[in-house]
């Protein structure tokens, strides 16, 4: 095997090519790596356990970062086949990787533990935070949170338009609670900028931090929490229907991919290899293949 083919056959392996086996192997391999770290980043916060543990988690830390350091620079080696010399070069695989989200949650996921050796004195409790990052890694093999982000994404303007319903509730909502517990609750009520807070929090858990002590902040109260409802509904509603939208999408694609592949009436290994990399890219079920073959 040549340098060129092997570089071809990792990028293949670890951008999860269907063809080959080791790719499930490496997913599983990475996932697991990923939850053992992480599981030892929530333990050693423990005082008890970090003067216990600190030796085997700072090894399993070492080697952690040694797995993740060679992952992120194969991923960035190999990419550079991703694109011909017509395309853009090796530059503009290497580039888009190193700039995409998942990119960028694969390097945060290896450079806490050389901060620690650039920054000495740095706090430990953010080197924590930065280590618990790790965990976004597992999204790239979940289809159900790349769903979700996608959903969200797609549905970008619904959200910021219910944001805005949010942020208006909260300042009408917080500007008659200033109103109505203002003198009796200066503390917490003493301006609008004070009530926010509170207008924010039970809009969002329906109970707020603070008890209202006259009969019209009662009413207030009452009115914040229903909005709060109101809110959850309608974020709900969002999201479920961009699912829906996005399945459909998904069942549409695959549809005319297979189609297109089925005119000559012959479906080639390439042609299979194809469609079931798709499938897995977008996490179709037997059941929705049924679904499609029938319409």
């Amino acid at each position: 095997m040549t340098r060129k083919e092997f570089q071809l056959y990792a990028m293949e392996v670890l951008e999860g090519s269907p063809k080959h086996k080791l790719s499930h192997y490496i997913e599983l391999l990475i996932s697991g790596v990923v939850i053992v770290n992480c599981a030892c980043v929530i333990l050693d916060s423990v005082p008890s356990i970090h003067a216990e543990y600190k030796e085997i988690f700072h090894f399993i830390e070492v080697i952690s970062v040694f797995f993740f350091t060679i992952e992120y620079g194969m991923r960035v080696w190999t990419l550079g086949l991703k694109y011909g010399p017509n395309e853009g070069g090796a530059w503009k695989g290497r580039r888009g990787y190193i700039f995409s989200p998942f990119g960028l949650v694969d390097f945060f996921a290896t450079m806490p533990f050389y901060f620690h050796f650039l920054m000495p004195t740095l706090d430990l409790r953010i080197l924590r935070v930065l280590r618990l990052l790790r965990i976004l890694k597992l999204s790239k093999y979940n289809t159900a949170l790349q769903d979700l982000f996608n959903a969200v994404y797609s549905e970008r303007r619904a959200f910021g338009s219910a944001a805005f319903l949010l942020i208006i509730s909260a300042v009408i909502s917080a500007a008659l609670m200033h109103i109505a517990e203002g003198h009796q609750q200066p503390q917490h009520f003493e301006s609008i900028p004070h009530a926010i807070y509170w207008s924010i929090i039970t809009i969002t858990s329906g109970y707020g931090n603070v008890e209202p002590v006259t009969f019209a902040g009662e009413l207030i109260a009452v009115g914040t929490g229903f909005l709060g409802v109101c809110m959850a509904a309608i974020m709900t509603g969002i999201v479920a229907s961009a699912f829906a939208t996005q399945l459909s999408r998904k069942k549409a694609a695959y549809a005319q991919q297979l189609q297109a592949a089925m005119e000559d009436g012959v479906l080639t290994n390439e042609e299979k290899a194809s469609l079931d990399k798709l499938k897995i890219k977008f996490g179709l079920t037997e059941k929705h293949l049924n679904e499609i073959s029938t319409i």
